[in-house]
């Protein structure tokens, strides 16, 4: 039967993905609507983004829900200088038609979460947690309905991408990261020690490109672009494709191993704001909270996205 879910999310090219992944996937995945969020571009972006993602798919049928356009208790910061000025810099694609909802992301998830038989329901997070913990924060008795959160966000060994601590989606909004990883909710990670070792390759890319369809040369190109900053930064042949391994993981989980440790959120540190501080060798004596995800399949992963995308 196909999981029922809500990507919560704030396109970014890997967020974009991500969402081809869930929307090529009926079978696996049933989604619900989709939620924008500040972070890697303002909401406005991320808001229209979305849509466009939704529109290249040919499924205008899904519902795109604005949310929170700053963190709960911080200045937004952005990443511009990784994703472009748009969010989705690389192929060039029309404004979306279809509209907006009216309805306010946080609404949707809390009104949602009410009216679907209780553990039925995945969140997967793959930007700032702003607009869950906001949903958590106002309607409590909607955490233990949730049957799930799978996000993209932290690191641990690969310490961080944004600072020197911290992974970009946890550290622009730490508060409401700590209020998710403090809620009791089933929850899994998959944090840069994961998503670091799931690389595009000149091989990989080319294969999005031979689908020779309008969604694989997008793909295509969107990696191209975004390639060329993790590749200077990092040294590497490629660049990691974060968001969809929390789709991936959905479809098949047996792609990924890891951990069920503790992590805590840090909310207050001199220089260490938004570092997930995951217990790894279960030194700390706090209880787990987290199955924090450390291996992936990386060539599993990426025929699984290839075969996929090629059906839209």
């Amino acid at each position: 039967m196909a999981r029922k879910i809500i990507i919560d999310t704030d396109p970014g090219q890997d967020d974009a993905v991500a969402i081809l992944l869930a929307l090529a996937s009926p079978a696996d995945i049933e989604l619900l609507g989709l939620t924008a969020v500040a972070g890697n571009v303002p909401l406005a972006l991320t808001a229209k983004n979305t849509r466009m993602v939704c529109e290249l798919a040919g499924r205008t049928d899904i519902p795109v829900f604005a949310g929170c356009e700053a963190p709960m208790n911080r200045t937004l910061v952005t990443a511009e200088h990784v994703h472009g000025k748009t969010g989705l810099d690389g192929p060039t694609l029309p404004d979306p038609t279809m509209p907006l909802q009216d309805t306010h992301a946080v609404d949707f998830i809390v009104e949602t979460l009410r009216r679907e038989t209780p553990g039925t329901v995945t969140l997967c997070p793959l930007g700032p947690l702003t607009n869950i913990a906001t949903a958590f924060r106002q309607a409590p008795d909607i955490i233990a309905r949730v049957a799930e959160i799978v996000l993209m966000g932290g690191a641990y060994f690969e310490v961080g991408n944004i600072t020197p601590s911290a992974e970009f989606n946890i550290y622009v909004d730490p508060d409401a990261a700590d209020i998710v990883f403090r809620a009791g909710c089933k929850l899994t990670v998959m944090p840069l020690d994961l998503t670091h070792k799931a690389l595009t390759s000149r091989e990989r890319v080319e294969a999005f490109r031979a689908i020779g369809t309008p969604v694989g040369k997008a793909v295509a190109e969107w990696t191209d672009f975004f390639e060329r900053f993790d590749k200077e930064k990092y040294g590497s042949l490629g660049a990691p494709l974060h968001d969809p391994c929390v789709i991936a993981y959905l479809i098949r989980p047996d792609l990924f191993a890891g951990r069920h440790i503790n992590v805590v959120v840090e909310t207050e540190g001199r220089f260490t704001t938004g570092m997930t501080v995951a217990d790894w060798w279960r030194v700390s004596g706090r209880d787990a909270n987290a199955h924090f995800m450390r291996d992936v399949d990386d060539t599993g992963f990426f025929s699984l996205l290839t075969e996929r995308i090629a059906r839209l």
